[in-house]
Formats: structure tokens, sequence, C-alpha cells
């Protein structure tokens, strides 16, 4: 399996160099040549096998060389180890055809674990055999950075930098940021919003000689590795509810669009999807773009729901690089323009693509809130802001067909929303209880490019 750029320039890679690049060289993001088909068979044989034999059989053709059977297996189930629920991935009963996929149950209470834990366990596999040292950076809306130094904390081979905005993550998000006393995490927190750090990332990347002096590699969804792990959640869903004997339908609530883009592979490799649903807060880009075809930025206004708080979707480049026809040059136009002035209008045949893919619809921060409260009373699931957003969304979706609304983290990270709606303040599990009385060991920096390196560059060990 090789791994080309959305932008068509950069050297084509296999698996084991495209999850330690991140980023290509030409600003773009890797996709596999082709994404290999499952057979009715091969996915109706799935039914009944544990998440980490399911996940096996998804990500193996995937992965080729990088890792031998046994290697791959032993990874995988080393990655799942640390979650609290035996099913990693279990569904609730929501109402009639609509029903939750709980992500929340890894060590860091969201779906981000999913494929955090899985990337930690290939880098630690990979790096140990070559004895390189890398240098790894994330641009983080509250779950991703968390996951990571939660993932990467101790490694030998690893230092590890998380960017996430000052003032905008929630306070349980942060702290499990900054109460890490691992020598080699760091938590940096950057004055702007995601987008802003997500930048200072890419500039980075796009900085070669820096890149190149500290071993850059990236963990956030820009990675295709981290696609990939979250791709199987949607078989395991999907195969609990029928198929492929039966299509099924999901709803993702999503910022960066990595999640629901996982769900797209999924289908392209045969699950019967029959819709997937994008599901936005206020920061709507990406329901306005499929809506209008204009793909434009309008600031961040911050909510409830902070990890969706973004405007530049980085994964949505992946489905952009599909409806122009793979066309390398074409993406590379669209992501210049998007820099230079803010937005970028789809044109009509890729846009009629994009429609044909994903349906889309957005959340209020009183819808989301009224959500939380309802859905509490009729049915006793307490949903984060995200979520309920997510399910927000699907009610507009309903249909004889399955609904699978994915609950992307544990109410707890957002303890103050669910009060203000339920009246009741969720408690954080209880190997977290004390998550509140540890140090904190965070530095604040501005968004300045050249002293976010002088700063990286002085705490890698020499």
């Amino acid at each position: 399996m090789k791994y080309i750029s959305t932008r068509g320039t950069a050297p084509v890679l296999d698996f084991r160099a495209t999850m330690l690049t991140g980023l290509a060289r030409d600003g773009g993001l890797y996709l596999p040549e082709h994404v290999p088909p499952m057979t009715q068979a091969e996915i109706a044989a799935l039914a009944g096998q544990s998440y980490e034999d399911l996940a096996y059989a998804v990500m193996r053709p995937f992965i080729g060389a990088a890792f031998d059977d046994d290697t791959l297996r032993k990874l995988i189930a080393r990655a799942y180890q640390g979650f609290d629920h035996p099913a990693r991935a279990p569904m609730k009963q929501l109402a009639p055809n609509h029903f939750l996929l709980e992500l929340f149950h890894g060590p860091t209470l969201a779906f981000k674990d999913f494929a955090m834990q899985l990337i930690g366990q290939f880098f630690q596999e990979a790096l140990a055999r070559s004895g390189q040292r890398v240098t790894i950076v994330g641009a983080t809306s509250g779950d991703t950075g968390s996951a990571a130094i939660e993932a990467f904390r101790g490694l030998k081979n690893v230092d590890v930098f998380i960017l996430f905005p000052h003032g905008r993550v929630s306070e349980v998000q942060r702290r499990q940021m900054t109460t890490p006393d691992d020598a080699n995490v760091h938590a940096l927190a950057i004055d702007g919003d995601f987008d802003t750090c997500q930048a200072l990332v890419k500039d980075m990347f796009n900085d070669f000689a820096f890149r190149d002096a500290v071993a850059l590699a990236g963990v956030n969804s820009i990675n295709w590795a981290r696609v990939l792990a979250q791709v199987v959640y949607y078989f395991s869903a999907g195969v609990s509810l029928g198929a492929p004997h039966r299509p099924v339908s999901f709803t993702v609530p999503t910022g960066n669009f990595g999640d629901i883009f996982a769900g797209y592979i999924a289908r392209a490799m045969g699950l019967p999807i029959e819709k997937l649903v994008v599901a936005t807060n206020h920061n709507d880009i990406l329901h306005r773009a499929l809506s209008s075809g204009g793909y434009v930025t309008d600031g961040v206004r911050p909510s409830i729901s902070p990890s969706m708080d973004i405007q530049v979707s980085s994964n949505f480049e992946r489905a952009l690089f599909d409806a122009y026809g793979r066309d390398g040059a074409a993406v590379a136009q669209l992501m210049d323009e998007l820099k230079s002035t803010g937005g970028f209008q789809i044109s009509q045949g890729a846009l009629e693509y994009l429609r044909e893919a994903f349906a889309s619809g957005c959340a209020s921060e009183d819808q989301t809130r009224a959500t939380i409260a309802r859905i509490a009373a009729d049915t006793g699931e307490v949903l984060c802001p995200h979520s309920a957003v997510g399910v927000h969304v699907a009610e507009s979706h309903l249909s004889a067909t399955p609904m699978i609304t994915l609950a992307t983290a544990h109410p707890a990270k957002f303890p103050d929303a669910v009060q203000a709606a339920t009246g009741q303040r969720p408690p954080l599990p209880a190997r977290m209880a004390d998550l509140f009385d540890r140090p904190e060991r965070v530095t604040r920096l501005g968004n300045d490019l050249t002293a976010l390196q002088a700063h990286i560059r002085g705490k890698i060990p020499a």
C-alpha cells in the first residue's frame, strides 16, 4: 500500500513513512493510492468479533509491511487495554432507529483515544526498531492534546509539544494536558484560537530546516494513521446493527472533518452507509460550504462545544481531493486561495460529489443546551455538548435506516455546560477524581512562530 499527497508533488510513501511524516512536504495530506475493498462476506464475518480482532481485519490491508501480523495484533491489544468498557465502543438506543455510539471509554474520555493510543504503540514500535528520536507537535481544540499526551508520555524516543488556545478549552481538558509530569510532554497555551494553533503547526512543518533539525512528526488528524484507526468503529457499530445485510447511517459532530472522513473511508471499503451527516455548532463553516459551495472563514466564536470551534477544517482537503478527481494541482490552488483570501468557491461538479457523499446540519447554543436537557430527562443518557450537537442534527435526518450518532466525549469533560442544562454536575470517573488537585505545568506563548520554535529547540534533550 502506497500513500500520495492531496497536493500531488510530495514523495509517495509507505505506511510507516506516512505515519512518521504526518504532513506531506508539499503541504498536503496523505491518502492511500486506493481504498482496499472488503467483500460482503468479509464484513459479515466481523459480527461477534472482539473490537481488537475487528480492528486488525479492517486496518491490515492499509499497513503493508510496516508491521507483521503478530506485531500488529500485539500493538492493537496494548492500545485498547486501558479502556474501561469491554466492548470499547458500546452503543445505546436513544429512540426508535436512533443509537448513540459511546466513544468516551478510553483513558482521556474522548474519541481521540481510539486513534491516539494506537498511534502511540505504532510510533514506539517503529522508533524502537530504528533508534530514531522524533519531536511531535500538535494543535488541539481540547481532546486531541490530552489524548496525545496520555499516549506518548514517558516514551524514550519521543518529545511531545501540544498547542492549545489559551482560555478556550474546558478546565478538565486543560488539566488533562497540564498535569502530567513526564519530562517528555509539554503543554503550550497559545494566545489565539484553534486555527491559530493549527496554522503554527503547519508553518513549522513547512519550515523544512526546522522540521528536519528536530525530526518533526505530527499526530493531529492530518496524520493518516489517526483517520485509519477511527475507521474501525464505523465497522464495529454498523455490523452490530446488521451490516452488510442492511444499511446504516451516521451523524458525526465534527470540526476538523477527520472523524467523519473516517466514515467516508469505511463506506469506500464497502460498509453500506446510507447517510454521513456532518453536524456543526455555530462555527458552521462545513455546513455552510456543503449548503452554498462557498468555503469562507468567518472568525471563530467560542461555544459550549469548544472542540468544534474551528474554521479551517484540515481534513476537508482530503474530501476535496476526491471531489476534484484526485487533481492535486486543483486542491493546491484552493488551499492557496484559502490562505491568501480566507476562502474559496467549490466548483459545481465537486460540490455535487460532496453533496452525494455528505449531508449536514448545525445546532445553536440554545438547541445544544435543550438537547442535553431533553435527552437526560427522556432517556437518562447525559450528553456532552458535542454529542448533543450530533443528536440534534441527527434528529432531522432520521428514516427507516438505523441512525448512529457518535458520542465523542464524556459529559464530565464539560461539567459547566452539562450542569447548566440539566442542573446536575457530571462526576469524573474515580480514576480521575483527583484531577483538580494535581499541580499544573504549562507555558503560555503568543502567536509567534520564531519564539515557538526557539522554545521547542530549548526543551529537546541535546
